[in-house]
């Protein structure tokens, strides 16, 4: 199910020049927000959960979730590229998989590390909130990774798909409709934060246990389809 080749190729698609740059401008920006706000405001356990929590996993997580995930799959059907990869003798569930793990390890990298420096900076890990707030750029950044890997392969607009789920349906409406909030990887993540962190200090709108079965509900069925899409896709010559 993992193919190294596919793997080299996705990582050298998503870490290429242009990508990987914007790939650093949101966890540069976290850091720097956090090394701000501890300057001005001290080590503050409210304030720390609020700039992780609003920041880190309202914004950051999913953005580059949309980037590595529609990354690792997009840009080669849009460009007719993938008809090569789809040649080899590789089994296309196998493909699907290896750039989900691509993705996953991406999103990671560049979510996770630095929402926990972050909060290392922001207090020192009181209450355990830097690694309350990691463990839910961990678990999301996995949902995302599929959730915008199928993305980019049913749709040459993902990365537009995959932004107004981040920024309209979990930032607005996520915020201003309570029904919406179940449907929301970041509310799924949050709930396991919830029960990392010091008492009050991370809340959800979604107890744990749905939570866990909703990650990986999504993550399952968003990376079965995906492969069952690129399996429908035809060579020239296929019958």
């Amino acid at each position: 199910m993992y193919d190294p080749t596919v793997a080299r190729l996705t990582y050298r698609a998503l870490l290429g020049r242009r990508r990987a740059a914007i790939l650093f401008v949101l966890p540069a920006l976290l850091l720097l927000l956090a090394a701000a706000v501890r300057m001005f405001a001290g080590a503050d356990d409210q304030v720390a959960a609020n700039v992780l929590g609003g920041f880190a996993i309202a914004t950051m997580v999913p953005l580059i979730g949309v980037i590595a995930g529609t990354g690792a799959i997009g840009p080669e059907i849009d460009d007719g590229s993938i008809v090569y990869l789809l040649a080899k003798p590789v089994k296309r569930p196998t493909i699907i998989f290896t750039k989900l793990l691509v993705a996953i390890a991406v999103t990671m990298v560049f979510s996770a590390l630095p929402t926990l420096l972050a909060g290392l900076i922001l207090n020192g890990n009181g209450q355990q909130i830097a690694i309350a707030y990691t463990i839910a750029a961990l678990v999301a950044s996995i949902a995302y990774s599929a959730l915008f890997l199928l993305l980019g392969t049913v749709s040459r607009h993902a990365v537009v798909i995959g932004l107004v789920y981040a920024l309209v349906w979990e930032a607005l409406f996520g915020s201003l409709v309570p029904g919406a909030r179940t449907l929301s990887v970041q509310q799924w993540s949050l709930a396991v934060a919830e029960k990392v962190a010091g008492q009050g200090m991370v809340t959800s709108d979604v107890g744990l246990p749905l939570a866990t079965v909703l990650l990986a509900a999504v993550t399952v069925a968003a990376t079965w389809y995906a492969g069952q899409k690129l399996r429908a896709l035809k060579l020239a010559g296929e019958e």
